[in-house]
């Protein structure tokens, strides 16, 4: 790890995180067991939150470090929205590709795949649609960027959404499942079961992806590498959190409020931190507020520091 005040390579940040392979890669009841509770006055603080933005947010954070946990709402189902697509393209990485030849392939679109996917980015650049993106290309800006129809690009590839479910499922996640296409997963009725996650779930998984050891060292980097790119949530997660601090998250948003983002965090020579924090809210109108979010993360940078 380089000095504090940096910001580690990847390499760096994967070495970092190699000592908390093992704990996030344990089965969820035993990793439980062996984690010491974070301090008494956080979870009513994050009802206060809840109370002051009239949402329901949902939270499990990790300091790999010390086994430190914080619980609330953790294992609620939530509206995942675009956090599935750091799954879409891990499943990729480890499905389909093999040393970097199908990321090479180029993927051919039109502007109605952009269109049907509520937009894009980087894919509604008329010299992409015109010349295709490669599918590393695709997992950069769905990750990176939030690229709806990069995402559903990348779907077609995995055979559909219900791909992501069962790459879930594989990797000991047995709650996240997505069932719609963007746009429409979004939608994030407060009845609905399809296209949701728990706090928990999802944060273990992404950490798994991150820290542990279900991706080869290459796949993980670039994997890490998409999420440290990430420009989504500036003002969210990584609004919250010390600027020292090296971040590797997706946001993910839609109807109802529903604002979320979760990642992984580490802060200047220590091992990470693992943040999961979903929010949404009961009225479907409901304006999404960043700050909810940035307000959690703060709070929880304090609680691990």
């Amino acid at each position: 790890m380089k000095t504090p005040g940096t910001i580690p390579s990847r390499r760096s940040l994967l070495t970092a995180g190699a000592g908390a392979a093992l704990a996030v890669a344990l089965p969820a009841g035993t990793a439980r067991a062996a984690s010491s509770p974070g301090p008494t006055d956080v979870v009513p603080r994050l009802r206060e939150l809840e109370r002051a933005y009239g949402a329901r947010l949902g939270v499990y954070a990790r300091d790999t470090a010390t086994g430190r946990t914080v619980l609330h709402r953790s294992d609620e189902l939530f509206p995942m929205c675009s956090v599935f697509k750091t799954v879409a393209a891990a499943a990729v990485l480890r499905d389909l590709d093999r040393d970097g030849t199908f990321l090479a392939k180029r993927i051919h679109y039109t502007q109605q795949d952009v269109t049907d996917a509520g937009g894009g980015e980087i894919t509604k650049l008329p010299e992409n649609i015109a010349g295709g993106l490669t599918v590393a290309q695709l997992c950069s800006a769905a990750i990176a960027q939030s690229d709806n129809a990069a995402a559903n690009l990348l779907l077609r590839e995995l055979g559909g959404p219900t791909a992501v479910t069962r790459f879930c499922r594989s990797v000991g996640d047995r709650t996240t499942r997505l069932d719609r296409w963007e746009p429409a997963l979004n939608s994030a009725e407060p009845e609905r079961v399809t296209d949701t996650t728990t706090p928990r779930a999802i944060g273990q998984t992404y950490a798994r992806l991150t820290l542990g050891r279900l991706l080869v060292p290459q796949d993980r980097e670039r994997l890490t590498g998409w999420l440290l790119a990430n420009a989504t949530s500036a003002d969210r997660l990584r609004a919250g959190l010390p600027r020292d601090w090296a971040v590797a998250d997706k946001t993910g948003a839609g109807s109802y409020g529903t604002n979320n983002n979760v990642g992984v965090a580490w802060p200047p020579g220590r091992p990470p931190v693992v943040l999961s924090i979903l929010s949404t809210m009961p009225d479907v109108d409901a304006v999404r507020d960043n700050t909810l979010i940035a307000k959690t993360a703060k709070l929880l940078a304090d609680t691990f520091a």
